[in-house]
C-alpha cells in the first residue's frame, strides 16, 4: 500500500475509510522504541493518513557494529523517527535493508543516507527497472497534477514531494544488490536474506535472523489486505509457501502487527481463497467477505472498512479481462 502509480486509487480508498538475541548487543542496552519483535528487534509501526500515502513498517535490529534499519518509509516525519531512535541508541546506521522498490519503503532512505553516508544499502535491483518504468510512469502523473493544480491546492506540496522522492534516483538503489537467496554478515550480525523475483515488485527481498527467529517480511505480507498493485499473484502465493518453509516465530509485515507463526498461517489461507476466489464468477462483494472472515483474526476493527475499499478495486484488477493477474508476471 502507498506505491506510488497507483494513488489515487490508495487515497480514494484510505480518506472513505478515515471520513531470541544475536550479535553482542549487551544485556544492558537500553530499550528499543517502538514494538519489540524480540530481543534487539523492533518495529516502528508506519501511519495510514486519510488524504496521504502512507509510510510501511520500519524494523530496527540492533548489530554490533550499529543499527541495521529494514525499510525507511516516504515521509521526512517518519524518517526523523528513525534518526531520534537510533540516536537515542548511541549507535550510528550501519546498513539499511529495503525490502523492495515501492515508495513508503525506500524513500526515507536519503535522509538517513545523508545522515549516515557509510551506511550500505543492501536490496534487490529491480528498482531500476521501476524508475525507468512505473515510477516513470508515475512521474509523468505527478507533473499533470502538479501543472493542472489551481493555485491554491492543498494538494500540490504533497505531489512535489513525491516528484522530488522519485527524482532522487540513484540515493534509492542498492550499494550491496541482493541478487539470490543466502546468508549474509550485515554490521557484524548474521542475517539470511531471501530474493523473492515474481511477487509483490518483481524483486521482493525479506529478511530472517536466525537467532532471534523473526522473519521481515516487507510487503510479501501486508494488512489489512495484501496489495496487488504491481503484484504477480500466482507468484506471490509461491513466495508465501517458500517463506512458510523458513524457520520463525515471529512475521514482521509491511503494513500492519507484528504476527506470530501461526497467525501467518492464517494469513496464507486467507490470500490463497480469496485468489480463488478472484478467479471464480462470483460477485466480488462474497470475495470480499470471504477475505474478511478468513482474516477476522489479523484485521483490527478500525481497519475493515478500508479494507473493503481496497478490495473492492483490487478485485477488479485482479479479474481485468486484459492481463489483470499477469500483467506484473515475469516468463
Amino acid at each position: 500500500m502507498g506505491i506510488a502509480p497507483r494513488a489515487a486509487a490508495f487515497v480514494a480508498a484510505a480518506c472513505a475509510s478515515f471520513c531470541g538475541c544475536a550479535g553482542s548487543a549487551s544485556t544492558s542496552s537500553p530499550p528499543l522504541p517502538g514494538d519489540a519483535a524480540a530481543r534487539d528487534v523492533s518495529v516502528l509501526r508506519g501511519a495510514f493518513v486519510a488524504g496521504r500515502q502512507p509510510d510501511g513498517n520500519t524494523v530496527l535490529l540492533r548489530a554490533p557494529d550499529g543499527w541495521i534499519v529494514v525499510d525507511s518509509g516516504r515521509h521526512a516525519a517518519h524518517a526523523q523517527r528513525i534518526v531520534d531512535a537510533v540516536r537515542a541508541g548511541g549507535q550510528p546506521v550501519a546498513a539499511i535493508v529495503n525490502t523492495h522498490w515501492h515508495l513508503d519503503h525506500v524513500a526515507g532512505n536519503v535522509p538517513l543516507r545523508a545522515a549516515y553516508p557509510r551506511a550500505e544499502v543492501h536490496a534487490g535491483e529491480a528498482i531500476r527497472d521501476a524508475m525507468a518504468g512505473f515510477l516513470s510512469g508515475y512521474r509523468r502523473q505527478l507533473v499533470d497534477l502538479i501543472a493542472r493544480a489551481p493555485a491554491d491546492s492543498a494538494d500540490a506540496a504533497g505531489w512535489r514531494e513525491e516528484l522530488a522522492r522519485i527524482d532522487a534516483g540513484p540515493l534509492l538503489y542498492p550499494t550491496r544488490p541482493v541478487t539470490t537467496t543466502g546468508m549474509r554478515t550485515i554490521a557484524g550480525r548474521r542475517l539470511r536474506l531471501g530474493l523473492e523475483r515474481n511477487a509483490v515488485s518483481g524483486g521482493d527481498v525479506w529478511l530472517l535472523d536466525p537467532a532471534a527467529r523473526v522473519l521481515v517480511a516487507g510487503d510479501l505480507v501486508t494488512l489489512p489486505v495484501p496489495l496487488f498493485d504491481t503484484a504477480c499473484p500466482d507468484g506471490w502465493r509461491e513466495a508465501l509457501a517458500r517463506i512458510g518453509r523458513e524457520r520463525f516465530d515471529v512475521l514482521v509485515p509491511g503494513h500492519g502487527a507484528v504476527l506470530h507463526r501461526a497467525q501467518f498461517a492464517t494469513y496464507r489461507r486467507a490470500f490463497g481463497r480469496l485468489l480463488d476466489c478472484a478467479e471464480g464468477d462470483v460477485g466480488k462483494e462474497a470475495c470480499v467477505a470471504g477475505w474478511l472472515e478468513d482474516a477476522r483474526p489479523l484485521i483490527p476493527a478500525d481497519d475493515v472498512a478500508l479494507a473493503r475499499a481496497l478490495l473492492d478495486d483490487y478485485l477488479d484488477l485482479l479479474r481485468a479481462p486484459q492481463a489483470g493477474r499477469t500483467r506484473w508476471c515475469r516468463a
